[in-house]
């Protein structure tokens, strides 16, 4: 599974099909690296169950 901002989800198309993979993919927005704790833990919390779900299915 991958979490990557909206930024690379070129790029993980991209390599996911150089390495000839299909990884769930979950997008968060980006930027994230100028976001406040707070901010940072609204994000975890807003894709915590959509993360979840794909592992537990096992994608």
């Amino acid at each position: 599974m991958v979490v990557a901002t909206t930024e690379f989800i070129e790029a993980a198309e991209v390599q996911a099909k150089a390495l000839g993979t299909d990884p769930a993919c979950i997008f968060i927005p980006h930027p994230v690296q100028d976001r406040t704790d707070d901010e940072l833990r609204a994000m975890a919390d807003a894709h915590l169950d959509a993360i979840l779900a794909m592992l537990l299915k096992g994608n």
